[in-house]
C-alpha cells in the first residue's frame, strides 16, 4: 500500500519517532539508525507487512514500540505482540512503560488478570498486548477475544518469528495459528515479524507466511550478525568433571555475571549444587523452575546479585540484559543456529564478553534423545485420529492418554500440528476431529529429520573448525554481508589470535587455547568435581496420584492413593539423564537385553555407597522380576541383602507369559500394562510373615515410576508396613 503523506508530514512522523526513541532507550541523543527508520516507516506510512533480521541487541523492540507510539496517535488500534517466554514480555513491558506506552499482557502465568486485561482492551487503555503463542489457539481466547483483536489492531507484531517455521531451531506449533490470524486482519494492517536467527531458507519461509495470499508486497530486512563484542572460544573437556573444574576456577574471572547453558534439566542442577559447594552464587534455572521463581532469578541476574544463572534454553529468547559478561556452556547445543541465539545474550551493551564451549563427549547421544521426542510416526498419527473420530465428542489429553500410546508432551505437541493441519480442532472440552482427511507427509519429516542431522553436523564442525569463528556462525546463518567480504574474520577468536602468533594479545585469562584439554585446570579441582559428580545417591518419590480415565481401559484405580497402599521414599543410585554416573547408566541401558548380567564394577561401589548413606531400616528384600534383565536385577538384589544383612524374600513379576512393558508410552498407558503383569511371587511363609514388616523393593530403574508403585501397592496390601524402592537409575 502507498502513502499520500507529503513531505513535511512525513519529515515531522521522523522528529516524532526519534522523540519516542529517546523516551523508550532514556537518552537525550538517540537516534533511529536509518534501517530502523525504514522498518518503522513502512509499517505507519505505507501499512506493509515486514520482516526484520537482525543480530540480537539491534534494536528490533525499538522498531515496535516506535512505530506503535505514532500509530496510536494517528488513531490506530492496539499492538497485539505475539512473544514466546514470559522474560521476554516482563522485559518488553517495562520498556514500553518507560516510553509511556501503555502495555499488559495475557499468559498462562495471569489467568486471574485476563478478564480485567480484556477490558482494559475494550476501554481504549491499552497500547500493546503482548500474547503468548498459546493463547492463540485457546478455545475461549481464539473464538471470543481474537477475532475482536484482529479486527481492531493498529499493528500486528510476531517476535522470534523463527518460531514459525518448521525449519526454525525452535518450532513451535502454536506460532503457525499466526497465519490464521493474519487471514482475518482487515486490508492496510501493518505487520512486522522479527527474529535474530533465521538462514535464508527459515527467512523465505517466514516471508512466505506473512503474505499467505500472494498479494502483499512484504519488506524483508536483513542485517549483519557479525558481534564484535563477542570472543568466541571452544575448550574440548575430557569429561564432566573437567568441565565443572573449569567453571570453579574460571567463572570468578570473567567479568560481571552470565549464563552457564546445559544441554538437559539434571545436568543444570547438577552443576549448580557443585558450583554452590564451590562456593559461587549460581542458581539453575529451567523449564521446571516455577514461573515465580523464574522472575525472581531473572531479577537476581539483571541486578547481579548472582554471578551466574545455570539454564537450559528455557533461559533464552528475549531476556535482556545489555551487560551480560558472558555466556559458557557445558555441553554443545545441536546446531551453530541454536548456539548463536544463546551466546546472542551476551556483550549487548558492553565492549566486550567472554563465550566459551566446553563440549563433552555425550552431547551427540543427548542430541539423538531431543531428536527421538520428534513428530510420531504414522501409525502413532492415525490411531490418535482414529479415536478422535470414533469418540464423537471432544476428549481431553488424560483421556487421550487412556487410548494412545504416547507420553502427554509428545501428544499435544502432535495435536497441535495437526490442528495446524486442519485435522483436529481444539475446544472446550477438549480436542475433536474435524473430519478432514489428512495424509502423513513422510517426505517431509524425512527432509526435516537430514536438516537436523545436517546442523548436528555443522555444530560438530564449528568445535573443529581451524578458521574463525564468528565467521563460521555468520556462513551458518547465511549473513548476507560475509558473502560481500569472505575473508572477513573478527580477530578475537581463539582461533583468529591463535594465527596472530605467540606474540599476540590474548583477549582473555581463562585459558581458552587449544592446548590439551585439563591444561590449567587444577588437578584437585577436577578430583574434587569427580568425586561430586561419582557421589551416588538421589531421591526417589513416589506416586500418590493415579492418572485420570483409567476405568475406561479396564483398569479400577481412581482418585489419589490411599496411605497404606503407598511406597514410602525410596533412592537411586544416579540419574540416568544426569552428569557423572549418569553416563554409565545411560551405556547400561542405551541397548536391549544384551546388557544384562551383574551390576557393571563401574557401579558396585556406588551401589554400596548409596546403601550406606541411607538412612532406613528393612526386615527383607523383594526385587521386580525383570523380562529383559532378569540377571541384573536379581544381581542387584543380592548384592542389596548381603550389604544389609537381609534376607531376599521373593519377587514381584510378570503374571504367565505378559511380554516386557514399553517405556515410551504415556503415563495411563504405562500404568495398565504394569497393573495388568505385575504379581507377587512370595512363599506361604514369606506372605505370612510380611505383616507389619519394611521391606526393601529393587528394581534396575524407574521412569515413569508406576512398576514400583503398583509393586509397592502389592506388598502393602498383603501386609508390608513400609515399602522402600531401591533402583539404580531415575530418570
Amino acid at each position: 500500500m502507498t502513502t499520500d503523506l507529503d513531505d513535511a508530514t512525513m519529515a515531522g512522523l521522523r522528529t516524532r519517532a526519534d522523540e519516542v526513541l529517546r523516551a523508550l532507550v532514556g537518552s537525550p541523543d538517540a537516534q533511529l539508525r536509518p534501517d530502523q527508520w525504514v522498518a518503522i516507516e513502512a509499517l505507519v506510512a505505507h501499512r506493509r507487512r515486514a520482516l526484520v533480521v537482525q543480530r540480537t541487541g539491534w534494536g528490533k523492540s525499538a522498531v515496535y514500540f516506535v512505530a506503535t507510539a505514532l500509530l496510536r496517535e494517528r488513531g490506530a488500534g492496539p499492538t497485539v505482540l505475539v512473544s514466546p517466554l514470559l522474560s521476554l514480555m516482563r522485559n518488553q513491558v517495562a520498556a514500553a512503560r518507560r516510553a509511556g506506552i501503555r502495555a499488559e499482557t495475557i499468559h498462562s502465568a495471569n489467568l486471574p488478570e485476563w478478564e480485567a486485561v480484556h477490558q482494559r482492551v475494550r476501554d481504549g487503555e491499552v497500547d500493546v498486548l503482548l500474547v503468548s503463542p498459546e493463547r492463540l489457539n485457546n478455545p475461549g481466547f481464539r473464538d471470543e477475544v481474537l477475532p475482536s483483536l484482529a479486527r481492531d489492531a493498529g499493528l500486528v507484531v510476531v517476535d522470534e518469528a523463527h518460531c514459525v517455521s518448521d525449519w526454525g531451531h525452535d518450532f513451535r506449533p502454536d506460532y503457525r495459528r499466526i497465519a490464521t490470524l493474519l487471514t482475518q486482519l482487515p486490508t492496510g494492517t501493518p505487520v512486522l515479524a522479527t527474529t535474530a536467527t533465521a538462514n535464508e531458507r527459515v527467512t523465505a519461509d517466514v516471508a512466505a507466511q506473512l503474505d499467505p495470499a500472494g498479494d502483499q508486497d512484504v519488506l524483508v530486512l536483513r542485517g549483519t550478525l557479525e558481534r564484535d563484542s563477542l570472543h568466541l572460544s571452544v575448550r574440548p573437556v575430557p569429561d564432566t568433571a573437567t568441565a565443572m573444574a573449569w567453571l570453579v576456577a574460571n567463572l570468578p574471572r570473567l567479568t560481571g555475571s552470565g549464563i552457564v547453558y546445559t544441554l538437559t534439566v539434571a545436568a543444570a542442577e547438577q552443576v549448580a549444587e557443585h558450583l554452590r559447594g564451590a562456593g559461587l552464587e549460581v542458581a539453575a534455572y529451567t523449564g521446571r523452575t516455577e514461573p515465580a521463581e523464574r522472575e525472581a532469578l531473572e531479577q537476581d541476574l539483571l541486578d547481579n546479585r548472582v554471578k551466574a544463572l545455570v539454564a537450559t534454553s528455557a533461559l533464552g529468547m528475549g531476556f535482556d540484559k545489555p551487560d551480560l559478561g558472558f555466556v559458557v556452556h557445558v555441553g554443545a547445543p545441536a546446531s551453530p543456529i541454536a548456539y548463536y541465539q544463546q551466546v546472542g545474550r551476551a556483550g549487548r551493551g558492553t565492549d566486550r564478553a567472554d563465550v566459551v564451549l566446553l563440549p563433552g563427549p555425550e552431547d551427540r547421544a543427548i542430541w539423538e534423545w531431543f531428536a527421538s521426542m520428534s513428530f510420531p510416526a504414522a501409525d502413532q498419527v492415525r490411531a490418535t485420529l482414529d479415536v478422535l473420530a470414533a469418540a464423537g465428542a471432544p476428549m481431553t489429553l488424560p483421556a487421550l492418554e487412556t487410548a494412545v500410546d504416547l507420553r502427554r508432551g509428545r501428544l499435544e505437541m502432535m495435536l497441535k500440528v495437526l490442528d495446524v493441519d486442519g485435522a483436529v480442532h481444539r475446544v472446550r472440552g477438549g480436542w475433536q476431529s474435524t473430519g478432514q482427511p489428512w495424509v502423513y507427509d513422510a517426505d517431509r519429516y524425512a527432509r526435516l529429520d537430514a536438516a537436523r542431522r545436517a546442523e548436528q553436523q555443522a555444530m560438530v564442525e564449528y568445535i573443529a573448525t581451524p578458521g574463525c569463528r564468528m565467521a563460521f556462525l555468520r556462513t551458518a546463518l547465511d549473513d548476507p554481508q560475509l558473502a560481500a567480504d569472505p575473508s572477513w574474520r573478527c580477530g578475537t577468536c581463539d582461533r583468529c589470535q591463535a594465527a596472530a602468533g605467540p606474540g599476540a594479545v590474548t583477549t582473555t585469562g581463562i585459558g581458552t587455547g587449544t592446548g590439551a584439554a585439563a591444561d590449567g585446570v587444577d588437578a584437585a579441582l577436577v578430583a574434587a568435581a569427580r568425586d561430586r559428580l561419582h557421589r551416588p545417591g538421589v531421591e526417589v518419590t513416589a506416586r500418590r496420584q493415579w492418572p485420570s480415565g483409567m476405568a475406561t481401559m479396564g483398569v479400577p484405580l481412581t482418585g489419589r492413593l490411599p496411605a497404606d497402599e503407598l511406597a514410602a521414599a525410596g533412592r537411586a543410585v544416579a540419574r540416568s539423564d544426569g552428569l557423572g554416573l549418569g553416563g554409565v547408566l545411560r551405556t547400561l541401558f542405551g541397548g536391549t537385553e544384551a546388557n544384562d548380567g551383574p551390576v557393571p564394577p563401574a557401579l558396585r561401589d556406588a551401589v554400596l555407597a548409596a546403601l550406606d548413606s541411607w538412612d532406613v531400616t528393612a526386615d527383607g528384600v523383594v526385587w521386580v522380576r525383570s523380562v529383559t534383565r532378569p540377571q541384573l536385577v536379581e544381581h542387584l538384589a543380592g548384592a542389596v541383602a548381603r550389604h544389609r544383612h537381609l534376607p531376599l524374600v521373593g519377587a514381584v513379576g510378570p503374571v504367565g507369559d505378559a511380554p516386557p512393558d514399553r517405556h515410551d508410552v504415556n503415563s495411563a498407558q504405562r500404568l495398565a500394562g504394569v497393573h495388568r503383569r505385575l504379581g507377587l511371587e512370595l512363599s506361604e511363609s514369606a506372605l505370612t510373615g510380611l505383616a507389619g514388616r519394611s521391606v526393601l523393593l529393587v528394581d534396575d530403574r524407574t521412569d515413569s515410576g508406576w512398576t514400583l508403585t503398583v509393586a509397592a501397592r502389592l506388598l502393602r496390601r498383603a501386609g508390608a508396613a513400609q515399602v522402600h524402592p531401591f533402583v539404580l537409575a531415575t530418570g
